[in-house]
C-alpha cells in the first residue's frame, strides 16, 4: 500500500515540479472532459495550447491578457510572503478602473499627452485607496483582511454600476450602461501596429525586475518576508508588523490598480459592467503555480492567459460553454495544492503481511 512520509525537510525538486505536474494532471482532466463532452480530445488541447500562440497575433493577444493578470499577482505576492492574505484583487482592480476611467473622462479634443501619465496615477490611488481601508480595518480593529477584502470587491462592483447606469452614463449610449468612448488621446500608446499590445507590458515586467530587487536585494523586502515565515523573529529583529502590513497592501492594491487603469484606458476604451473579468481572483493562481517569485510569475501568467484565450475560442470554434476557463483554471488551483504535498511528504510502498499488518 502507499503511504505518506513526512520528509525530514522540504524538497527542492518538488517545489519547482510540482506546478509542471499540476498542470500535467490538469491536461490530463481536460482531455477527460473533452470526451465525456462529446467533443475531439486533440482539437480541443489545440484550441486551448496551440491556436493562442501559432500566429504573431496570437501571441500579441496572449500578451494583452497577461498583463493584467501578472500586474495583479506581483502585488499580490508581496502580501502572500509577508502573511496578508488579500483576497480582494479583483475590488482594487474595479476601483483603478473607475479612478482611471474618471481621469480619462476629463480628457477633451484639446488635452494633451499629459493625460496618461495621469491616468496611470489615478489608477494605482484608486486601487491603493481600496487596500488602505483593508489594511486600516486590520491595524485598527483586527478585522480578518480575507473576508475584508473580499467584501469590498462586491463593494466595487456596484459602485462601478452605480456611476455607469447613473451619473457617468453616455447619453448618446442608446441608453447601454456605459460610459462614453475615451477620447484617442487617453489610449494608451500601442507597441506595434495592428496589434492591441501597450505600454502596459513593459510596465509589467519592469514591474517584476522591481519586485525581484525589493524582495531580494532590500531590507524592507527581507523584513516582510521575515515577518510572514517567522513573525516572532520578525518582532525579535525590530521589524514593524505593523508597516509590514500596509506596506504589502499598498503595493497590491497599486498593482491591481495599475493593472485596471491599463484596461480601461487600453483594450476597453471606457467603462463598462464587464469590466471585472476576474483577473483579479486568477491572478491568485499565478501567483501561487508561480512560487511568487517574479520570474516564476511571467510564466504562469502565460498559461493562464492561454486558458481565457482557449476558453473564448472553444467556445466559439467547438461551441463549449465560456465557463469552461474557470473549469481549468480551477482544476489548475487544486491539482497544484494536491501536487504541493510532495514537497513537505514522500510517497512511499509499503509491503503488507498476513493479517493486514505491515
Amino acid at each position: 500500500m502507499l503511504k505518506l512520509e513526512a520528509r525530514p525537510q522540504a524538497s527542492r525538486v518538488w517545489t519547482y515540479a510540482s506546478p509542471l505536474l499540476a498542470l500535467a494532471i490538469t491536461v490530463l482532466i481536460g482531455v477527460l472532459l473533452f470526451v465525456l463532452l462529446g467533443k475531439d480530445p486533440v482539437r480541443g488541447l489545440q484550441v486551448f495550447f496551440w491556436e493562442p500562440v501559432k500566429s504573431a497575433y496570437g501571441l500579441g493577444e496572449l500578451a494583452v491578457k497577461a498583463t493584467p493578470l501578472l500586474l495583479v499577482a506581483l502585488g499580490l505576492a508581496v502580501c502572500f510572503r509577508s502573511n496578508v492574505w488579500n483576497i480582494g484583487a479583483e475590488g482594487q482592480f474595479v476601483l483603478g478602473a473607475v479612478a482611471a476611467g474618471g481621469m480619462a473622462l476629463l480628457a477633451d479634443k484639446g488635452t494633451g499627452p499629459w493625460i496618461i501619465p495621469a491616468i496611470l496615477v489615478a489608477g494605482v490611488l484608486g486601487g491603493m485607496v481600496w487596500a488602505g481601508i483593508v489594511a486600516f480595518l486590520r491595524d485598527r480593529y483586527n478585522a480578518n483582511e480575507i473576508l475584508v477584502s473580499l467584501m469590498l470587491v462586491y463593494v466595487a462592483i456596484l459602485l462601478l454600476g452605480y456611476l455607469v447606469y447613473g451619473p457617468w452614463k453616455d447619453p448618446m449610449g442608446y441608453n447601454f450602461p456605459q460610459t462614453r468612448m475615451f477620447e484617442r488621446v487617453t489610449q494608451m500608446p500601442k507597441l506595434f501596429t495592428g496589434s492591441r499590445v501597450t505600454i502596459g507590458l513593459p510596465l509589467a515586467l519592469l514591474g517584476v525586475a522591481i519586485l525581484w530587487l525589493f524582495l531580494f536585494r532590500t531590507r524592507a523586502g527581507f523584513a516582510l518576508q521575515v515577518g510572514g515565515l517567522a513573525p516572532a523573529a520578525a518582532r525579535y529583529a525590530g521589524f514593524s508588523s505593523r508597516r509590514a502590513l500596509w506596506t504589502a497592501l499598498l503595493i497590491s492594491g497599486g498593482t491591481a490598480g495599475l493593472a485596471g487603469a491599463l484596461e480601461v484606458a487600453g483594450p476597453i476604451g471606457q467603462l463598462t459592467p464587464y469590466v471585472p473579468a476576474g483577473y483579479g481572483f486568477a491572478a491568485i493562481i499565478v501567483a501561487f503555480v508561480g512560487r511568487l517569485h517574479p520570474v516564476g510569475m511571467v510564466l504562469s501568467a502565460l498559461l493562464m492567459s492561454m486558458f481565457y484565450i482557449g476558453g473564448e475560442l472553444a467556445q466559439s470554434r467547438l461551441g463549449l460553454p465560456k465557463s469552461l476557463t474557470g473549469v481549468f483554471q480551477g482544476l489548475l488551483l487544486f491539482t497544484l495544492l494536491a501536487c504541493d504535498t510532495l514537497i513537505a511528504y514522500r510517497v512511499r510502498w509499503v509491503g503488507t503481511k498476513r493479517g493486514g499488518r505491515e
